[in-house]
């Protein structure tokens, strides 16, 4: 979960802003509204119903603490939730959460947090690609010397180098897009068959997906390969970032010397130590996504129409996992953005076992992949 200590240090805070408790409360409110006027669109409630609940949700004080207590004896806050709604509207209290289940909310709220993290992930991936894309334009043309299982291999460039660290975050990236894009609006009812609005289910679904920006889809409770999918994009997204992340932490080692970080960290006992700290924490927050992404996919067996446990486990999961991601990002472009390149040192440390500069192969391979983007 957020933390006000280690948030700021490794990268998240911006993501985390987004997926805190009261963005829960907003997200689940929001649903709620949503799912009143979508009903009311097809004759279900009374459409002043839907306006005054929607009015009541604009003045509904949600504390957070109290809902969790709350939450306790169902197993999740969309319970006591409804019922502090239907509280709030009085006598349109049956026009509150027509014909749907509590999944169908959290869900659908997850989705909306989703889609309001992933903006500041996919900001921040998008940063340190151009970043690095800078780098690799700038640096098309520098002889570096390559290094395979930690030796001296043949000489290259560090316009290639940070080339391949842009085509890693360009692909993850994409991909990531479309896995928030894709995730659709929940809304299947008790047991996922619409029966409670039969025949307007599909409809009332569609009009809730349209009011929330989000895809239609029928009912997918037990049917978990969205997540997964999105589990598996922020993973392969952190792994994007792990890469440049350590290839800088090497790089600027005192041996060698070929890059640093423009505010580098100090030492506690050591006064001489520029240690590379934006990398380092990017390192830090990506090393989390893998284990948090299992997590989710071990947690994609939702037996019959409704898991318990199973889906439970993805609601911290998933925010987690979204602030370790988006913490790699928001660190990692930091990094790149105030990167210092040292050609002299690379041209120093190629010397060691290569006389050899002629690097227009490489640059060539610069020019390829910068012209994909």
């Amino acid at each position: 979960m957020g933390s006000a200590l280690f948030d700021p240090l490794f990268g998240a805070d911006r993501v985390a802003a987004r997926l805190d408790d009261a963005s829960w409360t907003a997200a689940l409110v929001a649903v709620e509204v949503a799912l009143s006027r979508a009903a009311a669109e097809h004759g279900i409630v009374p459409a002043a119903h839907a306006e005054r609940i929607e009015a009541a949700a604009a003045e509904l004080a949600v504390d957070p603490a109290t809902l969790g207590m709350a939450a306790v004896e169902g197993g999740n806050p969309v319970i006591p939730l409804v019922r502090q709604l239907r509280a709030a509207v009085g006598d349109a209290g049956g026009s509150v959460h027509p014909g749907a289940t509590s999944q169908d909310v959290m869900d659908t709220a997850a989705v909306l947090l989703v889609g309001w993290a992933g903006d500041v992930v996919l900001d921040d991936l998008r940063g340190a690609a151009d970043a690095a894309a800078r780098l690799a334009a700038q640096h098309r043309e520098t002889p570096m010397i390559a290094r395979t299982l930690g030796q001296h291999a043949l000489p290259t460039t560090f316009g290639l180098v940070a080339a391949g660290w842009t085509a890693g975050l360009d692909r993850s990236r994409a991909a990531l897009q479309r896995a928030v894009a894709a995730l659709p609006v929940q809304f299947g009812g008790a047991a996922g068959t619409l029966a409670a609005l039969h025949p307007h289910g599909p409809a009332v679904a569609e009009s809730l997906a349209r009011q929330l920006r989000l895809a239609d889809a029928p009912p997918w409770h037990t049917e978990r390969t969205r997540i997964g999918e999105l589990a598996g994009a922020l993973a392969v997204a952190a792994g994007a970032c792990a890469k440049p992340a350590t290839d800088v932490v090497l790089l600027a080692g005192t041996e060698l010397g070929e890059v640093s970080e423009a505010a580098p960290g100090d030492s506690s006992s050591m006064p001489h130590k520029r240690n590379p700290i934006a990398a380092i924490t990017a390192r830090a927050s990506a090393r989390r996504a893998p284990g948090l992404a299992a997590i989710l996919l071990a947690a994609a067996d939702h037996e019959h129409q409704r898991a318990a446990g199973a889906w439970h486990a993805e609601w911290e999961t998933l925010t987690d996992l979204l602030r370790a991601t988006g913490g790699a990002a928001a660190r990692l472009r930091v990094s790149l953005e105030g990167l210092t390149v040292h050609p002299d040192r690379m041209v120093a440390n190629l010397a060691l076992t290569s006389t050899e500069t002629d690097t227009g192969h490489a640059a060539d391979l610069v020019d390829r992949i910068l012209a994909a983007r």
